[in-house]
């Protein structure tokens, strides 16, 4: 089937590693930095109770900016880069467990399935601890307190104090809820994210193969495009745009 195929599939051992692994965290990270503000606000709307602190997105960010700054749009911005090593493992897992997988079988819908869903497991299992952390530091604010914990001293989130929080946050979950702490909402993840993944590569190359690829048309373009809206139909039929197959490292 490899030789029918219109679009070609970039395979473990065609990757250039050290470019790979550079380039790859450093958009990843340009992306994190323009995004991770509305990420902390959506948390925050999302927790408050009514609109008792934000009436809305822009206020929320009008609030945040008078009351901290530009830092308090950043809180537990540099815990959540720790994420970033999620999404390398997630593409390093996903590859080797192809390699791996396709000594047993050649079918490329197999090796995506089991691939994908392997590479979910092993991201999942990095990010969820991190997001736990971050989240909870994206509720510290000046005044009303907003999540379940609250660090001691000052809250201003500047310099070292942001890692003094971390720590802080850290211990406070420890000892509420021991190490299981860490890993509240995992099985909702591994639920949400394994069928996704697993799922989305097979469509990808299930389009590689079957669709025609139009002159000037970037191959990955075409196909990774089609695989999400295939995938997209599969867990959101309700919905008209595809599915990233691993949106915690962005």
């Amino acid at each position: 089937m490899e030789d029918k195929r219109n679009i070609q599939i970039i395979e473990w051992e065609h990757l250039d590693k050290k470019k790979f692994y550079v380039f790859g965290v450093a958009m990843t990270m340009m992306i994190r930095v323009s995004v991770y503000p509305f990420t902390l606000i959506r948390t925050r709307l999302q927790v408050q109770k009514g609109r008792s602190l934000y009436h809305g997105t822009f206020d929320a960010f009008i609030k945040i900016l008078r009351a901290d700054g530009v830092t308090g749009l950043y809180r537990g911005f540099l815990v959540n880069t720790f994420t970033l090593i999620s999404g390398q493992c997630y593409v390093t897992t996903y590859e080797l467990t192809r390699k791996f997988v396709a000594d047993y079988s050649q079918s490329n819908t197999v090796k995506s399935l089991v691939a994908g869903g392997s590479a979910s497991l092993v991201a999942q299992s990095i990010t969820v601890p991190i997001d736990v952390v971050s989240q909870h530091l994206m509720m510290q604010r000046k005044g009303e307190k907003m999540g379940r914990f609250q660090v001691r001293g000052n809250p201003e989130g500047q310099g070292v104090v942001a890692f003094g929080q971390t720590k802080d946050i850290i211990r406070q979950i420890l000892r509420a809820d021991g190490l299981r702490g860490f890993y509240r909402g995992y099985v909702a993840s591994l639920l949400t994210y394994i069928p996704n993944s697993a799922v989305w590569w097979p469509f990808y190359h299930f389009y590689a193969a079957l669709v025609p690829l139009p002159k000037g048309v970037p191959s990955h373009c075409l196909s990774s495009h089609l695989g999400a809206s295939g995938c997209s139909h599969c867990f959101h039929p309700h919905q008209s745009h595809g599915c990233d197959p691993n949106p915690s490292t962005g």
